[in-house]
C-alpha cells in the first residue's frame, strides 16, 4: 500500500495547550502507512512573530504543493484570527486539487462566527463545505456546524479527543488532606476565579482538610490576588504551567479534578483526568455532557454557580466513597478514548477522503 503523505498546519509542537497535545499524540501514534509532517501555523508571540511563523507556513506549504509531496493536508482550527489562516491554506490547497481536512477544536467559534459580517459568513461556510472532511469534537458541535454553516452531515466527522490512558491508578483513599487540581489557562473562560471563589465558601473545617491545586498559565496575578483577598493563601497553590511529566505526577497526586468553564470544545485536560480515574466538577457545555453523567462519572455545575460548585467540591471532599466510584466509572467513560483507537479510525478518514477532488460534494463512508 503507497503511503499516504500528510501536511499538518496547526499550533507549535512547543505552545501549551490541547491542539498541540492532540497534534504530538497523532504524530506518535499514527501508522506507519501514514507519513506526517508538522507545519506551525501559529505560535504564542507577538503580532510581528506570529505573522512571520504563519507566512513560512504559507510558504512550506506552497513547496510541498508545487513539488507534489502531499496527498492531504490536515488543518488545525480554534477559533479567533485561526479561521482566516486556516481558510487561506485551504483556499491553497483547493488550488492545488488537493483535499482538505478540516479538524475543529475552538471552544468559542460560535462566538467568533456570530461577529463576523454576513458576506465573510458565507465566504467561510462556502470554503468548509468544500472540504473532504470536518472533523468535530462532539454531537453539539457537528449539530452546531451543519445547521450554522450549511455543512453536510455526511461531511461532518465526530472524533473526539484522545488521551493516552495510564496502566494503573493510585489507590486514594485514606487521604489526610483531600487536593483538588485545575489544569489548563487560568482566566474567566475556564471557570478559574468561580473555583477560587467557591473553595473559599467552604467551612473553615473542610478548607482546612483541603488543598487546591492550580496548574496552568495565563492571569496567574489576577488569580493570586483573589486568594490573597479571600484569605486563601495557606490553601492554595499555583504552580504555573507544567509539561506531559509533571502533570502525569500531578494527575497522580490530586483527589479531585475540577474545570468548570464557560465555553468548552471536549476538553483534553477533562480526559486526562478521567484516564486517571479522577471524579470531576464540570460544568455541561460543549461535549462534556456527552462524556459526563451526573453522579455516575463526575458532577455537573452551571457555570457561574459558585454555590453550586463550592457544594460539589463539599460533597467529594466529605464523601470518599464517592470520589473513588466516580473516578473508577470515569476511567471506564474514557477508554474508548484511547489514543490507539482514534489513530485507527482517523487513518480510515485519511483513506476515506484522499481521492476527493474539491468540490465533488462526495463523503463516502465518513459520516459520524
Amino acid at each position: 500500500m503507497k503511503q499516504i503523505k500528510i501536511a499538518m498546519l496547526g499550533a507549535s509542537l512547543e505552545q501549551n495547550g490541547g491542539i498541540a497535545t492532540v497534534e504530538k499524540l497523532i504524530i506518535k501514534h499514527v501508522s506507519s502507512d501514514i507519513e506526517i509532517e508538522h507545519i506551525t501555523s501559529h505560535d504564542e508571540g507577538s503580532i510581528i512573530h506570529r505573522i512571520k511563523v504563519f507566512t513560512k507556513s504559507f510558504s512550506l506549504l506552497a513547496w510541498r504543493l508545487l513539488t507534489q509531496k502531499t496527498d492531504i493536508i490536515h488543518l488545525h482550527i480554534s477559533d479567533g484570527g485561526s479561521i482566516l489562516r486556516k481558510a487561506l491554506l485551504a483556499l491553497m490547497a483547493f488550488t492545488f486539487r488537493k483535499p482538505v481536512l478540516i479538524h475543529t477544536h475552538g471552544a468559542e467559534f460560535h462566538i467568533t462566527y456570530a461577529k463576523l459580517p454576513k458576506w465573510i459568513q458565507q465566504i467561510f461556510s462556502f470554503l468548509f463545505s468544500h472540504c473532504g472532511a470536518f472533523i468535530v469534537l462532539s454531537k453539539a458541535w457537528k449539530d452546531y456546524y451543519v445547521e450554522n454553516l450549511g455543512l453536510d452531515e455526511q461531511q461532518v466527522v465526530i472524533l473526539p479527543n484522545p488521551t493516552e490512558l495510564p496502566y494503573e491508578v493510585p489507590v486514594r483513599s485514606n487521604r489526610e488532606k483531600v487536593k483538588i487540581g485545575f489544569f489548563g489557562r487560568v482566566g474567566e473562560r475556564k471557570g478559574t476565579f468561580d473555583l477560587i471563589k467557591a473553595f473559599a465558601n467552604l467551612p473553615p473545617a473542610l478548607k482546612n482538610s483541603a488543598e487546591l491545586i492550580i496548574a496552568g498559565d495565563g492571569d496567574l496575578e489576577k488569580a493570586r490576588v483573589l486568594v490573597s483577598h479571600l484569605g486563601l493563601t495557606n490553601h492554595v497553590n499555583f504552580l504555573g504551567w507544567i509539561d506531559s511529566q509533571k502533570r502525569d505526577e500531578l494527575l497522580a497526586y490530586v483527589d479531585i479534578f475540577a474545570l468548570p468553564s464557560y465555553n468548552e470544545g471536549f476538553p483534553m485536560a477533562l480526559l486526562e483526568a478521567m484516564g486517571w480515574a479522577l471524579p470531576a466538577i464540570v460544568t455541561p457545555i460543549g461535549g462534556i455532557p456527552e462524556l459526563i453523567t451526573q453522579k455516575k462519572n463526575g458532577l455537573l455545575v452551571n457555570p457561574g454557580d459558585i454555590q453550586q460548585l463550592s457544594d460539589a467540591i463539599e460533597c467529594l471532599i466529605e464523601d470518599e466513597t464517592l470520589r473513588i466510584s466516580l473516578g473508577v466509572a470515569a476511567r471506564q467513560t474514557v477508554a474508548p478514548f484511547d489514543i490507539k483507537t482514534y489513530c485507527a479510525r482517523l487513518d480510515d478518514i485519511y483513506s476515506s477522503i484522499i481521492e476527493i477532488k474539491p468540490g465533488s460534494k462526495l463523503y463516502p463512508g465518513i459520516a459520524g
